[in-house]
């Protein structure tokens, strides 16, 4: 049976919005909802604050250039903690009879070194030490976050962890501006980034979840992602390339799961079909050569990114389709 999913964000400024997002979620994504992230709501509401949030052991406070390490956390992080545990106990509260798979969110270790800036400043993807550190201090945070989570909906047998990993090519293509702007950093080379990522996604297997990881940039490492311990690899259809296709093929032939990113994010217009969207999902498994009745649940259709810029229409409209052009191709 081929299901529907959201990738986060959704749209909102305040905790009404939040509790709006997740009435939306449960009604619209029965097979698959998600925990809704409303970053309208400010940094520490937002996928960083979220990942920050998340973390153990190190702390972190908001300056003008954006997040930093600190030795305590700032009134901003603390503020980011408070409000993942308010969204916690918003969605535990409306999702108490909820049975069945549910999905969270996290930015992975490489999106937050490319974007956190040491105490001192520059990003911490400067610091091997650095970088290796917040990577183990998220694995370990992870660890505790899902045992809460599935405290929290005891109705839940299998909890996806989506790590979100944006900026991973980049991080690997050197192309992650310094802090002053004329420069690149190093590019990271490959076994250590799969090293840190086995970390993240190891401590959510160790704690009985399935590790799942969603990059909607191009070129996307996806052999590399797949290799550090993914089990679901989810991706915007428009920005893959021919060896992405191949990856993608490889992961669905070996049992693993895609999500294809397929219903526009953005207000569309015109605002494409049900049957144009299955038409392009079948063309797709039919250039990798794959029968889509052997296919199963490990197939996912889903918006192509997150929906926080999106109008509340057709945030409503897009977790439709994708859950109605799901049930067409099963």
């Amino acid at each position: 049976m081929t299901r529907a999913t959201g990738i986060g964000s959704m749209p909102g400024s305040d905790q009404a919005a939040f509790d709006e997002a997740v009435r939306v979620v449960l009604g619209s994504l029965p097979d698959l909802p998600h925990l809704p992230e409303v970053p309208g709501r400010g940094a520490p509401a937002g996928m960083l604050g979220r990942g920050l949030a998340v973390m153990a052991s190190l702390g972190a406070d908001l300056q003008p250039a954006g997040w930093r390490l600190t030795d305590a956390p700032g009134v901003d992080h603390r503020r980011a903690r408070s409000l993942l545990a308010q969204d916690l106990d918003g969605l535990e509260e409306q999702a108490q009879d909820y049975t069945g798979t549910f999905k969270i969110q996290v930015a992975g270790p490489w999106t937050l070194a490319a974007t956190v800036e040491k105490p001192r400043g520059d990003k911490l993807l400067s610091d091997v030490g650095a970088r290796r550190e917040l990577a183990q201090a998220l694995a370990e945070g992870l660890r505790d976050h899902v045992r809460d989570v599935r405290r929290r909906l005891p109705g839940v047998d299998r909890l996806v962890v989506q790590v979100d990993e944006p900026m991973l090519a980049a991080v690997l293509d050197a192309a992650i501006p310094t802090a002053s702007g004329f420069g690149r950093h190093r590019a990271v080379h490959p076994p250590e980034a799969s090293q840190h990522l086995e970390w993240v996604l190891g401590a959510i297997t160790d704690e009985g979840a399935e590790p799942w990881v969603h990059a909607c940039a191009p070129s996307t490492p996806w052999g590399l992602v797949r290799g550090a311990g993914a089990r679901g690899l989810s991706v915007d259809l428009d920005q893959l390339g021919a060896r992405d296709h191949d990856q993608l093929g490889e992961a669905l032939e070996a049992g693993e799961t895609v999500v294809l990113g397929v219903v526009p994010t953005l207000d569309p217009d015109p605002e494409p079909t049900e049957k144009a969207l299955v038409e392009r999902v079948l063309r797709w498994l039919d250039m990798l050569g794959l029968d889509p009745a052997t296919i199963g649940d490990r197939l996912l259709v889903s918006p192509t990114c997150g929906l926080a810029a999106a109008s509340e229409p057709w945030t409503r409209r897009a977790l439709q389709l994708a859950t109605g052009s799901a049930g067409h191709l099963t």
